[in-house]
């Protein structure tokens, strides 16, 4: 469980397929902290650390996680949203993230306003799964890339998220640009309350 907090935007430094899999090298400043088999957020997904070797080491993603985020984009020297999963006794800073990506969105628009900026994102509307709870509400949290964020102005298959410029340094928002593609993750509350009321309907 993760909170969308994220802690440091790690580099790439290699990738490497074997078959449908890909194994990705990152190297950041908690490496040291990490152990084999421990769970920690890329880019909003969920992976296992399967590697240790120096400042590095290496998870895994399989076809259908490659499939359904933008992991299988990266590049050596792309930038990566890390967060480790939350302590039970932390503080929720963000929102309940799963760590589990539903699918990915296209940046739209980037406007800078006043030192923050505004990014329009837009994503492949599913009118039922929009009923499940895959879709985004006027003031609810959405998980882009990892990063728990507030949704302003969602029409049915777009939304836009206000990022403040220590958001902006900190993450890889500052490499989204126009036509980037970003991992979602909808509020799994919603998702809760849409499926008890359709039982009801």
């Amino acid at each position: 469980m993760f909170s969308g907090i994220v802690e440091e935007a790690a580099t790439v430094v290699a990738l490497n397929r074997e078959q449908d899999n890909l194994h990705i090298t990152l190297r950041c400043s908690f490496t040291d902290e990490l152990k084999i088999d421990q769970s920690v957020s890329h880019n909003g997904v969920c992976l296992t650390v399967v590697s240790l070797e120096g400042d590095t080491y290496t998870v895994t993603a399989i076809r259908e996680t490659l499939e359904r985020s933008n992991l299988g984009l990266l590049e050596i020297g792309s930038k990566v949203n890390l967060e480790r999963s939350m302590p039970l006794n932390g503080r929720l800073d963000g929102h309940i993230v799963q760590g589990h990506v539903d699918q990915t969105a296209v940046c739209q628009n980037v406007a800078e306003a006043g030192g923050s900026w505004y990014y329009t994102f837009a994503y492949a509307f599913d009118k039922e799964m929009a009923k499940k709870g895959y879709l985004t509400v006027d003031k609810g949290s959405v998980t882009v890339n990892g990063v728990s964020l507030t949704v302003v102005e969602p029409t049915w298959n777009s939304f836009k998220v206000a990022i403040i410029p220590y958001t902006h340094a900190h993450t890889n928002f500052h490499q989204i640009v126009e036509g980037s593609v970003v991992n979602l993750e909808f509020d799994i509350i919603g998702k809760y309350v849409s499926r008890i009321a359709a039982l009801n309907e």
